[in-house]
């Protein structure tokens, strides 16, 4: 395991050097997305270049342009969407829970982020702007820059490795026995 410190855009081999289990923090732009934003920038593509970005799930609460809190929301909702959001560019994908990892393969990463440290990540994010804002707080696209984000545990990486189907196959071989 390795520590990183990078900074967004993230290009191709910055998420390449990344292996399953390095600690991850991030700096630089980082976009919060939610179900419905997803679902818009599917229907309607997206207000920002996402090329090199990474996309955060997670819903802040915001006020008075302060972020004061923004913990991870669980990833498995947005997997429909998975494929759509990094071939438009995007290289890392932060949230709890994981997401399949054969889309990730060869072009990006999925950083775990701790549940429950919303106040921690909010202390290193700053807000630039709101997109998509009629879709509410939760659900905006909200635009940060980030501080050292982190730590966040490469869960998914761009060679095959996933760290969530290990623990899944290393149970049911434990009930096999």
């Amino acid at each position: 395991m390795s520590e990183h410190r990078l900074k967004t855009p993230l290009s191709s081999e910055d998420v390449m050097n990344l292996q399953a289990g390095d600690v991850v923090y991030l700096s630089g732009v980082i976009y919060s997305a939610r179900d419905k934003a997803h679902l818009l920038l599917r229907k309607e593509g997206s207000p920002v270049n996402l090329e090199g970005a990474a996309v955060y799930h997670c819903g802040p609460i915001m006020k008075d342009g302060q972020v004061l809190s923004a913990g991870p929301t669980t990833s498995g909702r947005m997997a429909r969407y998975t494929d759509e959001m990094l071939a438009k560019g995007v290289r890392a994908i932060i949230g709890k829970g994981g997401l399949p990892g054969e889309p990730f393969s060869g072009r990006a990463v999925y950083l775990a982020y701790p549940g429950g440290c919303g106040a921690i990540a909010a202390k290193q994010l700053r807000l630039k702007e709101q997109h998509l804002s009629h879709l509410g707080m939760a659900e905006s696209l909200w635009e940060f820059e980030a501080l050292d984000l982190g730590p966040m545990i490469v869960a998914v990486d761009a060679h095959g490795r996933d760290l969530y189907r290990e623990v899944r196959e290393s149970k049911t071989s434990s009930k096999n026995r």
